[in-house]
């Protein structure tokens, strides 16, 4: 039997998941944290095999969060899921650590088919994500309305306080989109972000 953890802040999305891995028959599931703090506190107690984690945590970077995670625990088998289908955050997740990736939206097969595969130690990508490697690199990207209109205003110069004033939204949501933007466009920094914008011209 398979130990299963679950690290996503969608409850509604946990409890599915959680549903689903145990009717299966195939793994069980040991523990459920809605961000990294929660996570990191019991994942030594949880002793899971596969950890589905999602990229998109409150309260971490879970690209961020997959490499600490197997330095601590190198015998952990890190399946990513995520709404996320962009090259560079795929290829980011794998570097760190990751043994595969699952969109939000795959089916129930794909699921138990990357939980089992992971536990065996292979790489597991849904169909989408495998798809989506192997497509040529130059048209990975593609960047939301809204991000595009604050990528023209981090060009700009402007201060995550204010693009949130002028675009009418929190500091912690620009702070979160400008994130997502480096994440993308797989930049270090906010100077290398603006170059890559206009060398691939998304603004």
């Amino acid at each position: 039997m398979i130990h299963v953890a679950i690290v996503d802040d969608h409850k509604i999305l946990t409890d599915g998941l959680q549903i689903l891995i145990e009717d299966s028959g195939i793994a069980k599931v040991v523990g459920i944290a809605h961000n990294a703090v929660d996570c990191r506190n019991s994942i030594g107690f949880w002793k899971p095999d596969v950890l589905l984690l999602d990229v998109g945590l409150p309260d971490i970077s879970g690209v961020d969060f997959c490499k600490e995670l197997k330095k601590r625990y190198p015998e952990l088998y890190v399946l990513a899921l995520t709404t996320h289908n962009e090259y560079s955050v795929v290829r980011q997740m794998l570097e760190n650590g990751a043994s595969g990736y699952l969109i939000k939206n795959a089916l129930t097969e794909e699921v138990l088919a990357g939980i089992e595969h992971v536990a065996n130690g292979e790489t597991f990508l849904c169909h989408e994500v495998d798809l989506l490697m192997k497509r040529p690199k130059e048209t990975q990207l593609w960047l939301s309305q809204r991000e595009r209109e604050m990528l023209k205003l981090v060009a700009e110069g402007l201060t995550n306080g204010e693009i949130a004033d002028r675009i009418f939204l929190s500091p912690e949501t620009i702070k979160s989109y400008r994130k997502n933007l480096l994440l993308k466009l797989d930049a270090k920094n906010t100077a290398v972000l603006v170059r890559k914008a206009f060398e691939q011209k998304l603004i």
